[in-house]
């Protein structure tokens, strides 16, 4: 098996787990705040930033191991990632997944905009049109000025940006500095952020049974391994060959809703997310088509 279709692969499970943590988040929400869940989801996520440097023979019990000169902004990446997860589980717990995976997909947009206004990066016609698209496309499925609108809907896109600004800022750290290091600083912010967090905006209610307590630590790990998974696929395969594979996450998310929660939104993703894949999939061809 080439490195690139194996990276493809890893990338295609990375979605799904992202998904399955998702249909955790819905079933756990009936009974647990977005926040809450967002702080278990963080602390037990560091789990798996441990078990990537066991693996990448870098884990240490020495702290001077672990320290970079750009420990700021590793944990202010961390602190994005907390807020965009609170937002991502709220729409979860109103949303249907679909429409929640949908709008998600800004993220490409939002990377385009970043980079501008971090990095002064010039910007084609073409990214600025690919942007343009897909606001339009996002904007078709929040529908504000509707009796469907909620700001709920929003959400999502919300997420998207703070994934965006974690993702742009990767630019800044020193090539010499590991992946695994980076995530465990990522995720020990992120577990940090999300209690500060839910301790301003809500109380923590018990955990009711040994059913919801394994919920809670799946729902951790599968996040957390899909984060694993998706950094192993970029570092051993091209953006450009792996970013397609992102709107699977589109169709696994509709699936799943429709077999486990009866969800079928087609009439609110349609046209808007055929725009929004447009958009993204142009923004990629103009990123090849700039580095050939």
């Amino acid at each position: 098996m080439s490195p690139n279709i194996r990276a493809i692969l890893v990338c295609l499970l990375a979605y799904v787990c992202f998904d399955v943590m998702s249909v955790h988040v819905r079933l756990l929400s009936t009974r647990y705040s977005p926040q809450e869940l967002s702080v278990y989801r963080n602390v037990f996520g560091v789990l798996p930033s441990v078990l990537l440097l066991a693996y990448t023979r870098e884990l240490s019990f020495r702290w001077r191991d672990y320290r970079i000169d750009q420990w700021k902004l590793a944990f202010s990446r961390g602190l994005f990632v907390a807020v965009a997860q609170l937002l991502f589980y709220t729409a979860l717990a109103n949303l249907e997944l679909a429409t929640v995976s949908a709008l998600g997909q800004t993220n490409a947009i939002f990377v385009v905009l970043l980079v501008i206004v971090f990095y002064g990066e010039k910007v084609g016609k073409w990214r600025w049109l690919a942007v343009i698209i897909g606001f339009i496309g996002a904007i078709w499925i929040v529908r504000p000025g509707t009796d469907v609108f909620t700001w709920t809907s929003v959400f999502p896109m919300g997420a998207a940006f703070c994934y965006a600004a974690s993702m742009v800022t990767l630019r800044s750290f020193d090539r010499s500095i590991s992946s695994a290091i980076l995530y465990l600083y990522s995720a020990t912010a992120a577990a940090v952020g999300a209690i500060v967090l839910a301790s301003w905006t809500t109380d923590f209610s018990p955990i009711q049974s040994i059913v919801d307590a394994g919920l809670i630590l799946s729902m951790s790990l599968f996040g957390g391994f899909g984060v694993v998974f998706l950094m192993y696929a970029f570092r051993n395969a091209p953006a450009s060959v792996l970013a397609p594979f992102s709107y699977f996450g589109i169709l696994t998310a509709f699936a799943f809703g429709w077999f486990i929660f009866g969800e079928f939104p087609v009439d609110k993703l349609f046209p808007g997310v055929i725009l929004i894949i447009v958009s993204g999939l142009t923004i990629l061809w103009r990123e090849r088509v700039g580095k050939e």
